[in-house]
């Protein structure tokens, strides 16, 4: 390393934030083939677009993960990373999640619908189902099952309907079609719980006679829902008619000295075949038009809670209380009758193979691309290059993702892992990965650091603790256990609505603010003798920002805040309402009040003409200054109205200075602002993922570093309104290790001025490991290009930019998992660790049974 003065680590476990359970897992549907055009079935389908992957956890929150690689990519390192939360109510929990399509009839059959296109369901252990606006990150609306608790939600193929299952015995039935959420039928009731519901395949209604031909026009109407089918509380199956909401047929299954036995997952496949997993542990499969059982396996030790259909309907996964994951798979086998010469081939069911993936129970199973039960002349066949992914999660916190194709399609031809994590593709004998569990909702740090006053905060679901580092960290020799390094300061918890979203603390430590959703709470911090801290709260500070918020969504709640370093304002990104405050804490009469309010992620971005910049050209694309002048000049309210899409500011960062303020949305959109002016400076390009994280170089202010999820980054000139040349021949020579390790970039710490060296470098970090790189000063830049055109001219085939940089990297990889690194001071280095072993122990004892001898 060309710089290599040592860095003090505070190395710091006291931070006691638990993580929240993994409840639901959820992919968007795909949306139906047209019924006019049967598709010929050797004829293959691409292989769809990775889509969202949605989280539910265990207090209500919801994390929306989006595939990190760009669209011309196959791979993705990093896999799926969290962009956006939804906090749950307080107190609250996530048991089923559901997406539908909100609109089939705008979507193609080989579309994959984005967030846009989607409206996400979910039930907590209550009677009421929840819809969310999953753009404002909010709820949408609410409405009463009618039955008490619901166990259950499906939705239908066709995205028209959904299906609740009840306390009181019975299904109820849904329309969410036309953007509406309404009752249309409750089906015969039981005398047991509903606990698991899943749709039969619909059948195209010109085989009933109801079609009309004259219509050229394919819509999800042409599709009809014959039957479905719930697993109850009372050790059966039961299958009901949709149309009419009469019983069809009941399925017994397995029975233990008379107790009754609990189906906890039931799914169908696309030849009407049902597959239930039982509290026994057994899965079972299900001929549907007879009512009858075809194969029985006991393939777990304790109870079945949830199963999951491989996209071709050739494979099931199921998993549950004794961690593993197992996997069913459709074998041809071949027979040769007596006296017949022929052979003949048939299908049947066999378990295939068992993995153990997760050290707790497994709640919650999905595969990507989807299932869809189509008949088998409808049914899809993608493309076999690509491996499925099987992602699973539960009481452990992670989501766990590995390749799950099946030996058959690797017999046909060279099959990629879209995970890189190894060549094997097998669901049987690749490698899985643990996604990190998030360091705070949408990926925002929960551990704040107050660098002058060394104090350390840590938020969660309704509380928040702040802990002082009382030692400068000692850079020789071991720490002496003994000594007393940090001291808890204050302990607080909230009256909230919904879980916290946002924290910040001030630089000197005098100041505080936490938000919910709805409410935004900021008080003065005072220092006592003894070394706790009490607070006070500034009761009026509702009140100073409500004017200056939009009446429309009513939030006076924040997604991110910020304190300028020497802590006399606070900057504020609203929520629901995408404005940005900045506010005075110290005004003329000794109160906060509001000094701007910038509105610019508002703005309608259609027709804008803005570039969209590929991180590997060498084009740059800067936004005419004229035009932020000429928006300055527009009255705030009157364009404000002109909103095309909502956005969320999820990312915030101020210079060293206090000079530059710079915010990012999660629509790729990012503004810079003078402080000093109060005044909108630029509008940068728009890159193919929202940044992850915002910072700006303390050693040169107006220079911000921009990453990205897929662990690239770039470096923005906002005074120059360029991007340097410097930069870029940084940011285009980016090692491999760090590009390629799996866990996504989180965060990022510039180190402090010092006058000790004379090189300037970042940190960044993950979950699992940190990246200290070298940066360049403007004038280093003639070097690396000499040496190149020398090794161009001695024939050198290595490429010189790169070995260059290669050097300028160390990759550090002890410290895990990772929620916070950031400098406290010169040369020290706070590490805020929470590993899992800690968290684990904090649960209730995992599922154990001997194997042999007495249990």
């Amino acid at each position: 390393m060309p710089d290599s003065s040592p860095v003090a680590v505070h190395r710091c476990r006291f931070v006691d934030y638990n993580p929240s359970a993994i409840t639901a897992l959820a992919f968007p549907p795909l949306p139906l083939p047209s019924t006019r055009k049967i598709p010929a079935s050797s004829r293959q389908s691409p292989f769809p677009k990775f889509g969202t992957l949605a989280v539910g956890h265990a207090n209500g929150n919801i994390d929306f993960c989006e595939w990190t690689a760009s669209n011309n990519d196959i791979q993705a390192h990093q896999g799926w990373c969290v962009s956006k939360s939804i906090n749950g109510l307080y107190p609250s929990k996530v048991d089923a999640l559901v997406f539908t399509i909100r609109d089939p009839d705008a979507l193609k059959p080989e579309d994959v619908p984005t967030i846009s296109d989607l409206r996400l369901f979910s039930s907590g252990g209550g009677s009421e189902l929840i819809e969310w606006d999953i753009e404002y990150l909010c709820l949408r609306r609410t409405i009463n099952s009618q039955g008490g608790t619901i166990w259950c939600i499906a939705a239908n193929p066709t995205s028209t309907m959904l299906a609740l299952g009840c306390e009181d015995g019975t299904v109820r039935l849904l329309s969410v079609s036309d953007d509406t959420l309404t009752h249309i039928r409750r089906f015969d009731r039981v005398k047991c719980r509903i606990l698991s519901v899943t749709w039969g395949p619909p059948t195209p209604k010109e085989r009933q006679g109801t079609s009309n031909s004259d219509d050229d026009d394919d819509s999800v109407d042409d599709w009809l829902d014959l039957w479905l089918v719930a697993g109850c509380s009372d050790s059966s199956l039961r299958k009901w008619d949709v149309s009419t909401g009469r019983l069809l047929d009941r399925m017994g299954t397995d029975k233990v000295r008379g107790e009754r036995t609990l189906v906890w997952a039931v799914s169908t496949l696309g030849d009407g075949t049902i597959v239930s997993g039982d509290s026994l542990g057994i899965v079972k499969f299900w001929d549907s038009r007879t009512s009858t059982q075809i194969y029985s396996f006991q393939a777990h030790a304790a109870d079945v809670l949830c199963l999951a259909v491989g996209s071709d309907g050739n494979v099931v996964y199921s998993a549950g209380v004794d961690q593993k994951t197992t996997q069913f798979s459709l074998v041809k086998m071949a027979s040769n009758p007596k006296n017949n010469s022929i052979l003949r081939t048939s299908s049947r069911w066999v378990q295939s193979a068992s993995r153990r993936m997760h050290s707790h129970d497994v709640r919650a199973l999905a595969i990507w691309p989807p299932h869809t039960p189509l008949s088998p002349s409808y049914k899809r066949h993608f493309s076999t290059d690509i491996a499925p992914v099987l992602a699973s999660g539960g009481l452990d916190m992670s989501v766990v993702v590995k390749p799950a194709a099946l030996p058959s399609s690797t017999m046909l031809g060279k099959v990629t892992n879209p995970l890189a994590t190894s060549v094997d593709v097998i669901f049987e004998d690749s490698y899985h990965r643990r996604l990190p569990y998030p360091p705070g909702p949408s990926s925002n740090c929960i551990v704040h650091v107050a660098r002058r006053a060394r104090l350390v905060s840590c938020m969660r679901d309704a509380s928040l603790s702040i802990w002082k580092i009382l030692k400068t960290a000692s850079m020789e020799g071991e720490v002496d256990p003994d000594a007393l390094d940090w001291e808890k300061c204050l302990e607080m918890e909230f009256d909230v609505n919904t879980n916290l979203v946002a924290s910040a603390i001030s630089e000197d430590g005098l100041w505080l603010v936490v938000s919910d959703m709805y409410e935004a709470k900021l008080f003065a911090l005072n220092m006592e003798a003894d070394g706790s801290i009490k607070p006070r709260r500034i009761k009026d500070f509702s009140t100073t920002i409500q004017p200056h918020l939009l009446s429309k969504p009513a939030s006076r709640g924040g997604l991110a805040f910020a304190f300028t370093p020497d802590s006399t304002k606070l900057v504020m990104n609203t929520a629901m309402t995408s404005c940005v405050l900045v506010i005075d804490l110290r005004g003329s009469d000794g109160r906060p009040s509001v000094l701007r309010r910038f509105d610019h992620h508002r703005e309608s971005m259609a027709g804008s003409g803005r570039a969209v910049k590929d991180m590997n050209s060498m084009d740059i694309e800067t936004v005419d200054p004229a035009e932020d002048e000429q928006i300055e000049q527009e009255d705030e309210e009157e364009h404000v109205h002109s909103v095309s899409a909502h956005t969320n500011i999820l990312r915030i960062a101020i210079s060293a200075d206090g000079q530059w303020l710079a915010t990012s949305d999660d629509k790729c959109k990012t503004n810079v602002f003078n402080l000093d002016s109060l005044q909108h400076h630029c509008l940068l390009p728009s890159f193919s993922h929202p940044a992850q994280c915002l910072a700006f170089d303390p050693s040169r202010p107006s220079h911000l570093l921009l990453a990205f999820p897929n662990n690239t980054f770039q470096i923005y000139d906002v005074e120059a309104r360029q991007f340097p040349v410097w930069a870029h021949e940084l940011t285009s020579h980016l090692p491999r290790r760090f590009t390629t390790i799996h866990d996504a970039l989180v965060g990022v710490a510039f180190a402090p001025i010092s006058s000790s060296s004379s090189h300037n470098y970042v940190v960044f970090w993950g979950a699992t490991w940190l990246c200290k790189i070298n940066l360049d000063d403007p004038g280093s830049i003639q070097a690396s290009r000499k040496r190149r055109r020398e090794s161009a001219k001695g024939g050198s085939p290595q490429n010189p930019d790169s070995s260059h940089w290669e050097k300028r990297v160390k990759m550090i990889t002890q410290y895990r998992p990772l929620l916070l690194v950031d400098f406290i001071a010169e040369g020290e280095l706070v590490v805020v660790e929470r590993p899992l072993v800690d968290v684990l122990g904090t649960l209730p004892p995992a599922f154990f049974k001997h194997k042999y001898g007495a249990s």
